[in-house]
C-alpha cells in the first residue's frame, strides 16, 4: 500500500476552474440525443398541442367568447405551447438519468472529468434547448393556423427560459430518485400533468372561487403559463413582476437541490 500510494498520485484539474470543453461536449451529446429522434421529441408535442386546440375550440367555441380581452382560441394557444415547454423540459432531463441508470451507462458521466455543477447545468441547458425548439416550431405553426402575435419578445424569452430551466432541474431530481419507469410515470401523472393542467392553461383563474384563486397562485406552473401567455396577449391573471422574481428564486433553489443530490451520488453511487 505504501508503494502504491507513493507511486500514484491523484491528479489535478488541468483545464481551469470550469471544464468548458467537457461541459459543451455533454451538452452537445444531450442535444443530439433528442435531435436524432426529432419526430418524437419535437414534432409529437406539436401534434398534441394542435389536437388540444382543435378539440377544445370545437367543443367550447373559439369565436365570440372572450377571455382576458381576447378570443378563447387566442387565449388558449399560448397556454398549450407553454404546457408543452414545461412537460418536455422535464421529460428530457428525467429520461437522461433514468435511462442511464437502467442501461448502466451512467458511469460514463460519473467518471468523466466534470464537476456536479457542470453536469447538471449542461443537462438542464439541453432540456432548455429542447423546449425552445418546441416553442419556436409551435409558435410558427400556430401563427399559420391562429391569429396570434408576439407582444413582448423579452417576456417570451424570460418565461420560456425560467419554465424549462425549473422543469429541467425537477427532471434531474426525479430521474435520480426514480428506480424504474413506474416511478417516473408516478411523478409525471400525479405531479407534472396535474400542476400544468390546473395552472390556467385552459381557463382564467379569475373565474374560480377566491380560495381556489389563492391556491392557484401558489402553483409555480401558473406563473410560467401566465407569463408566457402575457407575452402574446398583453394581459395576465397574476403579477408578471412577482412571477419573474418567484421563478428566478425557484430556478436557483431547484438547481441547487439537483446539484447536491448528484454531488452526493443519491441513488447512483453505492
Amino acid at each position: 500500500m505504501v508503494e502504491i500510494s507513493g507511486k500514484y498520485k491523484i491528479g489535478t484539474r488541468r483545464f481551469g476552474s470550469v471544464n468548458w470543453i467537457g461541459a459543451w461536449t455533454l451538452y452537445k451529446k444531450e442535444v443530439l440525443r433528442f435531435l436524432i429522434v426529432w419526430v418524437q421529441t419535437i414534432f409529437s408535442p406539436l401534434i398534441s398541442s394542435l389536437l388540444f386546440l382543435l378539440v377544445l375550440s370545437l367543443a367550447i367555441g373559439s369565436g365570440r367568447e372572450e377571455v382576458l380581452g381576447v378570443s378563447f382560441i387566442n387565449f388558449l394557444a399560448p397556454g398549450l405551447i407553454a404546457m408543452q415547454v414545461i412537460q418536455q423540459a422535464f421529460s428530457h432531463s428525467s429520461s437522461t438519468f433514468m435511462i442511464s441508470k437502467i442501461q448502466g451507462n451512467i458511469v460514463d458521466i460519473l467518471y468523466a472529468p466534470l464537476s456536479p455543477s457542470e453536469v447538471t447545468i449542461s443537462i438542464i441547458l439541453a432540456a432548455v434547448s429542447r423546449s425552445v425548439l418546441i416553442a419556436i416550431v409551435s409558435i410558427i405553426t400556430f401563427y399559420i393556423l391562429v391569429d396570434i402575435k408576439i407582444m413582448s419578445y423579452l417576456y417570451l424569452i424570460l418565461f420560456t427560459f425560467f419554465s424549462s430551466f425549473i422543469l429541467g432541474s425537477i427532471g434531474i431530481i426525479a430521474g435520480l430518485w426514480a428506480e424504474k419507469f413506474d416511478h417516473m410515470a408516478t411523478v409525471t401523472n400525479f405531479v407534472i400533468v396535474p400542476l400544468s393542467f390546473l395552472s390556467g392553461t385552459f381557463y382564467s383563474i379569475n373565474k374560480l372561487p377566491e380560495i381556489l384563486q389563492t391556491i392557484s397562485k401558489l402553483n409555480p406552473f401558473f406563473y410560467m403559463i401566465d407569463g408566457f401567455r402575457y407575452s402574446f396577449i398583453g394581459a395576465a391573471d397574476g403579477s408578471i413582476f412577482f412571477g419573474i422574481i418567484y421563478l428566478s428564486l425557484l430556478s436557483i433553489v431547484l438547481w441547487f437541490v439537483s446539484y447536491l443530490l448528484y454531488k452526493n451520488g443519491y441513488k447512483i453511487k453505492s
